[in-house]
């Protein structure tokens, strides 16, 4: 249950209540945790919103709502603060009731129907599929994860998709670099030249296509095995990318491939679309200030009317030679998203493509006549150190720090928390001293931590005070008007909000909300548990209190169940104890 959705709906009951004249912005209403706690519970700036429509002063208003929200037996009290803002302060024991709610509800607490059923798709990691996925792949793909379950809690029809670049240039080069390593697999002295992958991860597919096609290929011309062996290495590649993805817990439902797309005459479809309604034209760009893009020519091109859908400058689909452009592709595989039902899209992108996102949203604004939306978020940098100093790159990968080296170092939870420890357009350290370090200042320890020393609470229960029925059923039903101290309504209070942290970050497609709020609901526990080692009667388990003691067990469950539901968003496992 989402506290601040519910006393929403008693906001609007009171406005309606009022019958008040003219079109009121009702959309625009909210209610939300007050900046400072000492106003109270809950702000509302209804009166704010609707006063000047419905012809009144904002405080008139308030004062005109304030009897009518006091009569909502949970408000201890609504004060008007400043030119208008409303400020309720709720009964404690709608705060303690809150706990039972928690318990009975587990893990699932939290989820929320505010998505609809609506489909929406992510598309992340969609590295190129040459070799093994780097640190920077990493990031993305824990992020766009870690979105797409967000979203779905969020009651979201969520599809986790991974688009294949396999019909660049980049997989010729791949093929060249298997075949050498073919060479070298059936006895060869190889060297690697200057713009073919010199890693080891492509040795194990030499040997491969040695024990599988002998020595057929090895001194054939390049037309004979260039295709076979760039369909080979393509689906090694993959394996090895799906491989490395399953290490981190990672599974995409979807696989699209661009040569697929261009095979099947679908990026002509696209075309062909945007053509007959005149979005297509044959021009010559002016030059683009700076570095000069792949697909920039001076001569002729089919050009795509991207400026009258809010980009900078009109975008080639096709070069003078005829061949498709990489946004060509692009459009066709968006057009595919639009035409499989998907009206919400989501890509997540390096940093690196940020000049890319305009055009990328003109054309699904264009395809899909307004009807489509596409969210692109781009992932900023991750830097590799080990106690401040720079990480060496793999040998393996003959040039950067894989993601398998990350994850097999540290664990996939680790990565996984950390990497969502900052919003994903600001650059994150990674220091795999710091993030290993049994401190509060590792926020992965810290959150892990709180739960593990939930469930020994929860454990040594069972033998400290056994008359009490550690049970969830049992827990749920405790008296919970025990919990009376400022500082365990304030943990209450704060796990009460989790409902409206999922909506409100499922809306923001920001899931390094979720990372932050663990961190604050393990922040409130330690300091509770502090209070509990000054102040005996402030302990968990006092066995001369059984009430008190399965009342302040079930928070501490409700505390568990909370962290494991966040946890289950960022994809990683919660811990029962720490080693």
């Amino acid at each position: 249950m989402n506290v601040f959705t519910e006393f929403r709906r008693d906001v609007m009951r009171a406005v309606e209540n009022l019958s008040l004249p003219g079109e009121l912005p009702l959309k625009a209403v909210t209610v939300e945790p007050p900046r400072d706690p000492a106003h109270g519970d809950l702000a509302t700036n209804v009166a704010m919103v609707i006063a000047k429509p419905a012809g009144m002063a904002p405080r008139v208003l308030a004062d005109k709502l304030k009897p009518l929200l006091e009569a909502n037996p949970h408000v201890a009290a609504v004060e008007i603060a400043g030119p208008g803002f409303i400020n309720l302060r709720l009964k404690p024991d709608y705060w303690q009731r809150q706990v039972s709610t928690i318990v009975n509800a587990g893990k699932a607490y939290g989820d929320s129907a505010l998505g609809q059923g609506v489909k929406v798709n992510v598309e992340y990691v969609s590295a190129n599929p040459t070799g093994p996925m780097h640190v920077g792949h990493c990031r993305g793909a824990v992020f766009g994860d870690a979105l797409a379950a967000l979203l779905h809690k969020a009651g979201f029809d969520v599809a986790r998709e991974y688009y294949i670049n396999d019909a660049g240039a980049q997989v010729d080069v791949l093929a060249r670099s298997a075949h050498l390593r073919y060479r070298e697999a059936l006895g060869e002295s190889i060297t690697i030249p200057e713009g073919l992958y010199p890693g080891d991860y492509l040795k194990p597919l030499g040997q491969h296509l040695a024990q599988k096609y002998d020595a057929k290929y090895q001194t054939a011309p390049e037309a004979d095995w260039l295709v076979l062996f760039r369909k080979e290495a393509t689906e090694a590649m993959m394996d090895m990318i799906r491989d490395d993805l399953a290490a981190l817990n990672i599974h995409h439902a979807v696989f699209t491939s661009e040569k697929a797309l261009h095979e099947s005459g679908a990026v002509q479809t696209a075309f062909d679309r945007l053509q007959q309604r005149d979005l297509i034209y044959t021009g010559v760009l002016e030059p683009p200030k700076g570095k000069l893009p792949e697909d920039y020519e001076t001569r002729p091109q089919a050009l795509f009317k991207a400026s009258a859908f809010g980009d900078d400058a009109d975008r080639p689909l096709k070069k003078s030679d005829g061949s498709w452009t990489y946004f060509g592709a692009d459009i066709a595989y968006h057009d595919d998203k639009y035409r499989r039902g998907f009206s919400q899209m989501i890509d997540v992108w390096g940093a690196d493509h940020g000049g890319y996102v305009k055009r990328m949203k003109a054309a699904v604004k264009a395809l899909s006549d307004g009807e489509a939306e596409l969210d692109v978020k781009l992932v900023q940098m991750v830097n590799l150190m080990d106690g401040g100093e720079p990480v060496k790159m793999s040998k393996r990968a003959g040039t950067f720090v894989t993601l398998r080296d990350v994850v097999d170092e540290v664990g996939k939870d680790v990565v996984r928390f950390i990497m969502l420890t900052r919003k994903n357009d600001a650059q994150l350290d990674f220091d795999f001293k710091k993030v290993t370090e049994q401190s509060k200042d590792n926020p992965v320890f810290y959150v892990q931590y709180a739960h593990a020393r939930i469930c020994s609470v929860l454990r040594n229960a069972k033998t400290e005070v056994p008359a009490v029925d550690t049970t969830d059923g049992a827990l749920a039903g405790a008296d919970m008007t025990k919990l009376s101290h400022p500082a365990e309504l304030s943990l209450i209070k704060l796990l009460s909000s989790w409902p409206r942290l999922v909506d409100s970050a499922a809306e923001a497609h920001e899931p390094h909300r979720v990372a932050f709020f663990l961190q604050d609901v393990a922040a409130a526990f330690h300091g509770l548990w502090n209070v509990g080692r000054d102040d005996t009667g402030m302990r968990f388990l006092l066995p001369e209190d059984i009430e008190l003691t399965r009342a302040r067990l079930a928070m501490l469950r409700a505390v568990a169940m909370v962290i494991a539901s966040g946890l289950a968003v960022m994809g990683v496992t919660p811990v029962e104890e720490m080693r």
